[in-house]
């Protein structure tokens, strides 16, 4: 099925600031996930919202480049794309900084700690120290998980004007990831409005059964929030009164060490 982007796409005419062929490459490498890691070419056709043929040209360029590998049926991504990511890293410095900060941060609080930024409706992860596996999804950097239920969403999400926060909600796939996952838009916006008044946030199990999470902003010279810095545990070891009584102080603290880096960086 054509994705969220391939319907934007199709909704767009080429022109002087709009290459198309660019753009159903970028769908094609989207085609490919944990889910469709190899694919043969009508999957990768139905999965970027392409022709055949057209799917067939893109590979084609691909492996061209280096980018894709054919064994004659299946086509799958090389370690060679994993430069397009570490360009978007490379040009932002805050993470290399950042991440002595998150370490520190695990060692003290010995619970695993994440840096992500808002992508749409979704956060990215851009930067990862773990402790260990305490969730079912195996997340890195370049996950991406939806905004409205996770504890960094809602920080990222509150740092937005009212009505880009309403239309994000609305565009996003309010499906209740488990009992406790809030999808009414209206529940949405007050949770984040206090979010926006306490600045931090805490979600308890509503991306995952048993995952707990809390996480603060990290912003730039002028304030604004680009990032957001969580730390997440398992609610049967670490309860959100535990979490926020004996952790939020050095999440508040780590964040706040790394927005001044930021800042400090951009001056």
């Amino acid at each position: 099925m054509a994705n969220a982007a391939s319907s934007l796409i199709a909704g767009l005419k080429p022109g002087d600031g709009y290459v198309q062929s660019f753009a159903r490459g970028l769908e094609v490498i989207r085609s490919f996930s944990a889910l469709t890691p190899r694919q043969t070419l009508s999957e990768v056709a139905e999965g970027s919202g392409l022709s055949r043929a057209g799917a067939r040209r893109i590979l084609l360029t691909l492996e061209a480049l280096g980018y894709v590998h054919s064994d004659g049926k299946l086509f799958s991504l090389t370690p060679r794309i994993l430069d397009l990511g570490f360009a978007y890293l490379s040009s932002m410095p805050i993470w290399n900084l950042a991440e002595p900060v998150m370490e520190a941060l695990v060692a003290e609080v010995k619970e695993s700690c994440s840096a992500a930024v808002l992508d749409g409706t979704d956060i990215v992860y851009v930067l990862r120290v773990p402790t260990h596996k305490i969730m079912s999804i195996g997340l890195g950097v370049g996950s991406r998980l939806p905004a409205y239920c996770t504890s960094m969403g809602r920080v990222l999400l509150s740092a937005l004007p009212e009505a880009e926060l309403r239309q994000s909600l609305e565009k996003s796939d309010r499906t209740a990831r488990t009992r406790h996952t809030v999808t009414d838009i209206k529940d949405l916006l007050a949770k984040i409005a206090q979010v926006r008044k306490q600045g931090w946030s805490m979600v308890n199990q509503e991306l995952e059964e048993g995952l707990v999470s809390m996480a603060a902003p990290i912003t730039n010279r002028a304030g604004q929030t680009v990032a957001a810095l969580n730390i997440s545990g398992q609610a049967n070891r670490t309860s959100p009164k535990v979490m926020q009584e004996a952790m939020l102080p050095q999440l508040l603290a780590a964040a706040q060490t790394i927005s001044r880096t930021l800042s400090v960086q951009r001056a």
